[in-house]
């Protein structure tokens, strides 16, 4: 508010007062609206306005509008808005019948010598002219039909200036013909006026901006007279910069003002108009010396030197502030360094240490919030963490408790102010433990209240941070181990999906093994459940607490397709519809599901990852189970006569080399595997201090396991599913041809005439009939070496690249797998031959 400005206030207050006969002045009712909202109340504010509009016929409707601007607006704003619609519409009788007085000065020259008492009257002098140029506009304003801007110009949008931004008034300007002429302590009286108005961005008679630069503050240069004495200009310069840095401070709080900015700089904005009126007190005292004639240019140098290097702190920063568009963390970030740059000097850095602490405070208003309930409250979106949440948690969808954890909540790293950075992490974990548990329920309050305040000094922030931080950590894991039973749960998981229950899944798979063989789309997912269920009462898992939380699924993917997918970042691959002639024992997983909050542990990433393992060890499972049948059935041979036997030897070899490798990757996968690494998943668990640590700790665990089991390598998972299936069609192969051979025997002893022969003493010619009625006896054999030599390629190259891994990670467990499987060196030679084939191949 300009010098010209407040005395229109003044002098329309003042008529109001003396119309109502109150008993206070105008100053008392400006000092009463220009303190801040929390040193006031609306009410007090309203009942100034009616004391002193009590004999105004539409003071009521005015009245009623300024009660709801003050709920929107600063105070004083409210003020001139209200004293603009009586200037505006002229509805209090004794102002309208007087008008403001105008005194244009008549001539510019001077025909007398210039007195003290000279320089007292022609200050009365413009003081008149100015207020008269500020009538001419008020009045040309209300003609114009603009009333928007009557009292308070700043706020005017059409102006691309304000009254303190050195705008040029139409005034008839009062500048002495020949200045140089006066003395100088003449002189210095003058320039003294100027600097006074300048300081409080009005152009002077002698003293103005330079043309071009008026738009650009920080680049403002003023040009002083020539005629005025060099060595008062040379002072006058020293002085001069003072106006250029409150004019770009006063800009700053202008544009601050509005809500878009944001409450950073809005808090920043009522900062700096605090420290705007103690700069017009500044102003003030030093007017009131000139007039007792006690001040100097000196005088006035040694009074602003400290407010000068104050202000040049202050204009530097919002300067930089606007021209990079900062706001919230940003802003602060900015003013931050700025307190680091002002190391060694302890009066603007402590000043800046207020300021910002002042500016910070709807910050860590927010910060306090999230960091004791888990809410954030950012209508302006300028805290570090962002909410994404768009829904209620009873209406997720079902992949929701994963993202849930990885991305409802993050960091937006530019709007993290410095000094906070470096526990910027540990204030999303602490929110969001804090937001877990209020979704479970359970209301939890902090042991004690605290109030954050930046403090660069003591740092006491980041101490009240990692104290809450601890709090919700706690209190979080307590919901989950302890209240949910976490660990009862994972136990569960192993149990079932890990083939840990060694009783349940032998059982299970005697009562779905029939159904498993159909094709997938054969196969009921409803008798499946009901044999899970009666399988899971009859064994010794009925005694779980969690049982029912486990259910069959069949998958739509091969485990060797799923893997693929993921590898290849296809992304939703559990939705796409990929089974063409699957068995159902390919496409069979559990499933486990849980609720909140235990899915976030358990969340369908983890179950995913366990349903890989489980449907590698049950798929293994199930080919050992039919090895096994083979070699129970392989008893009735021994019936056969010893020429019909001899064909079965190299099948029994062959059998027994599959029984040996498949038992042996089973053994590793569940005993070197999957049971060292969880008895060290639950060594570590029983150390973690926070969720976090918890996910981590349990992802290590299955990526490790699904690494060591060799499921992430394609190649390695290719090869075990071509050993599985030779081995299973090795088996359905054998199963035909002894029902053929069985047949083939009963049906001899039935041709016997005499029938004294013992089931053993079969005829060698009725034998070979018995054969030739299946198929040449060589073309058994061949199919028994064709399987042979199959199978041992098979393994020979599964051993051989499980070699190369190893030798690459010599950490894996995997070397371990080789000497299972060759544990008599059986396979050196033909690993020796494909070795020195591969040294010999050209590389491409």
């Amino acid at each position: 508010m300009t010098t010209g400005g407040q005395d229109t206030i003044r002098t329309t207050l003042k008529r109001l007062i003396e119309f109502s006969g109150a008993n206070f002045t105008a100053d008392d009712v400006i000092r009463e609206f220009r303190l801040p909202k929390d040193k006031n109340s609306n009410r007090k504010l309203l009942t100034t306005l009616k004391i002193i509009t009590k004999h105004q016929p539409s003071a009521r409707n005015h009245l009623i509008e300024v009660n709801k601007l003050l709920e929107k607006k600063d105070p004083f704003y409210c003020l001139v808005h209200f004293l603009n619609q009586y200037a505006e519409n002229g509805t209090t009788p004794e102002i309208s019948k007087k008008t403001s007085p105008v005194a244009l000065l008549s001539s510019t020259k001077i025909s007398d010598p210039v007195t003290r008492d000279k320089v007292s009257e022609i200050k009365e002098r413009v003081v008149q002219a100015a207020s008269g140029g500020l009538s001419k506009s008020i009045q040309s304003g209300t003609a114009g039909g603009n009333n928007s801007t009557l009292l308070f110009p700043a706020l005017n949008k059409s102006r691309s200036n304000s009254s303190w931004d050195f705008q040029k008034i139409d005034l008839v300007p009062f500048q002495h013909s020949n200045v140089s002429a006066l003395p100088i302590p003449t002189q210095e009286a003058v320039l003294l006026h100027d600097l006074i108005y300048c300081l409080s961005g009005m152009r002077g008679n002698y003293i103005y901006p330079e043309e071009g630069c008026e738009s650009d503050t920080d680049a403002i240069r003023f040009k002083i007279s020539e005629q005025i004495h060099s060595s008062l200009r040379d002072m006058a310069y020293e002085i001069v910069p003072l106006a250029r840095h409150y004019v770009c401070v006063q800009k700053f709080v202008q544009r601050a003002s509005f809500t878009n900015c944001g409450q950073v700089l809005q808090a920043l904005s009522a900062a700096l108009r605090a420290l705007i009126h103690d700069y017009y007190l500044l102003l003030a005292q030093l007017e009131s010396e000139l007039v007792a004639g006690s001040l100097t240019l000196h005088k006035m140098l040694f009074y602003i030197r400290p407010t000068l290097n104050t202000m040049d702190v202050l204009a530097s920063a919002v300067n930089d502030i606007c021209s990079s568009d900062l706001r919230g963390g940003q802003a602060l970030t900015l003013l931050y360094d700025r307190i680091n740059a002002l190391t060694g000097d302890e009066e603007s850095q402590k000043f800046l240490i207020q300021l910002t602490q002042l500016a910070a405070v709807p910050y860590m208003e927010i910060l306090q919030m999230w960091i004791q309930k888990g809410v954030i409250d950012d209508p302006q979106e300028e805290f570090l963490v962002e909410d994404n949440e768009v829904i209620r948690r009873e209406e997720l969808p079902e992949h929701y408790s994963a993202d849930y954890w990885e991305k409802r909540y993050t960091i937006r790293r530019e709007r993290i102010p410095r000094f906070l950075e470096k526990v910027s992490d540990i204030i999303l974990r602490t929110g969001k433990y804090l937001n877990v548990i209020r979704q479970c329920g359970k209301k939890v309050k902090p042991p004690q209240t605290i109030v954050l305040h930046f403090s660069p000094k003591n740092q006491n922030h980041i101490a009240a941070i990692q104290s809450a931080y601890l709090f919700a950590s706690k209190n979080l894991l307590e919901v989950l181990l302890k209240e949910n039973d976490l660990m009862g749960h994972l136990m569960s998981v192993k149990r079932y999906l890990l083939l840990y229950q060694g009783d349940f899944i032998t059982q299970f798979m005697d009562a779905c093994e029939e159904e498993l063989d159909k094709n997938v789309d054969q196969v009921l997912p409803v008798k499946l459940e009901n044999l899970l269920g009666l399988t899971l009462r009859l064994s010794s898992a009925k005694h779980d607490p969690y049982k029912d939380d486990l259910h069959c699924e069949l998958l739509t993917f091969d485990l060797a397709t799923q893997m693929s997918k993921i590898i290849n970042n296809e992304e939703e691959y559990w939705q796409n519809n990929d089974r063409i002639d699957l068995y159902g024992l390919e496409c069979f997983a559990f499933r486990y599901e849980v609720k909140w909050p235990v899915s976030l542990v358990l969340n369908h990433i983890a179950i995913s990852k366990y349903q890989m393992l489980f449907r590698q060890l049950f798929y293994c499972k199930h080919v050992d189970r039919q090895l096994c049948k083979i070699w129970k059935e392989n008893n009735a041979a021994k019936k056969f006569t010893p020429q019909a036997a001899e064909l079965y030897r190299s099948a029994f070899a062959l059998r027994q080399r599959m029984m040996n490798a498949i038992q042996n990757l089973e053994y590793y996968m569940m005993i070197e595997v999957i049971e060292p690494n969880w008895h060290n998943f639950i060594e570590n668990m029983n150390k973690v201090e926070n969720v976090d640590d918890v996910l981590v700790v349990h992802q290590d665990f299955l990526d490790l396991c699904l690494k060591n089991c060799m499921i992430t390598d394609p190649t390695l998972l290719r090869s075990i599913v071509k050993l599985c299936n030779i081995c299973l069609n090795f088996c359905e192969f054998i199963q035909k041809a002894q029902r053929h051979f069985l047949d083939a025997e009963l049906s001899s002893m039935l041709c016997e005439s005499d029938g004294d022969f013992s089931e053993s003493e079969f005829d060698v010619s009725s034998h070979r009939q018995t054969e030739s009625s299946l198929a040449p006896t060589d073309t058994f054999s061949e199919r028994v070496k064709r399987f042979d030599l199959e199978f041992t390629g098979l393994l020979i190259g599964f051993l051989r690249q499980i070699s190369d891994v190893a030798s690459d990670n010599p950490s894996d467990r995997f070397i371990n797998l080789v000497h299972r499987i060759n544990f008599n060196s059986f396979y050196n030679e033909q690993l020796d031959k494909l070795c020195a084939k591969d040294a010999m191949a050209p590389h491409h």
